[in-house]
């Protein structure tokens, strides 16, 4: 169902919300260029973000609702995987996912200026997909970061949905997450596609509810059934869409 948006929503917008993010955005870069070789891996260096995220969020009328918090541990690293509805699930995932984290991300955003340079600073994973072996070269860089519950974030789906569905998953995530056996923490969000879908700039305030799903062990599909994990996580997070 489409959210109708008022013509005093599209100018503030326009004219007020949008050039604070760019603002912001500007700061946050900025601050997390300078924090993060100085606090690798610290909460310290992860505020700005988090902030950011959440500034966001509050600028745009965009409430965020969570269930499934008792299925986190923080202290435990493992492969978040969560459906792509919207820009504004890399904003909920900065402003709250209790983890200190790593994205895999596409290598063009490298290009991006400042915040290419901020994600690089932060430890973030470029990933290359047209180039196999840079690409595995960026999962052999995010093996080695994930330990003392430091987790990657990644969407498996590689881009935000055309539909508002969770479409098909990617190996990346799940290789990973069987190289190193570590669980997969499914996240189902819903809402984030009538905010803001891929073909809209213009953002509609309303709720995003977001899941956390019980993790997944991995080792009951090792070594040949990477599949059937890729699967079974397709499913879970689907289950939490739209509910």
């Amino acid at each position: 169902m489409k959210r109708k948006v008022n013509s005093l929503i599209v100018v503030y917008q326009l004219v007020i919300a949008y050039p604070l993010v760019l603002l912001i955005t500007l700061i946050v870069a900025l601050a997390t260029i300078v924090l993060s070789p100085l606090f690798p891996n610290h909460f310290i260096s992860y505020f700005p973000a988090r902030w950011w995220g959440r500034a966001i969020c509050f600028l745009f009328g965009v409430k965020v609702q969570f269930s499934g918090f008792e299925n986190v541990d923080s202290s435990i690293s493992c492969i978040v995987v969560a459906n792509h509805q919207s820009m504004f699930d890399i904003f909920i995932i900065y402003g709250w996912l209790p983890y200190l984290f790593k994205w895999m991300m596409k290598a063009e955003l490298r290009r991006v200026p400042f915040i290419g340079k901020a994600c690089e600073s932060a430890g973030h994973i470029f990933i290359n997909r047209s180039n196999p072996v840079a690409a595995r070269k960026s999962l052999e860089k995010a093996e080695r970061q994930l330990k003392n519950g430091v987790s990657l974030v990644i969407f498996p789906e590689g881009t935000r949905t055309y539909d508002g569905s969770v479409g098909r998953f990617k190996k990346g995530a799940f290789r990973i997450a069987a190289d190193l056996q570590l669980p997969i923490l499914p996240v189902s969000i819903s809402g984030a596609f009538a905010c803001m879908p891929r073909s809209s700039f213009i953002v509609k305030p309303g709720v995003i509810n977001v899941h956390f799903h019980s993790p997944i062990d991995v080792k009951p599909y090792l070594p040949e059934h990477l599949h059937n994990l890729m699967d079974v996580s397709h499913s879970v997070i689907q289950s939490g869409v739209n509910h």
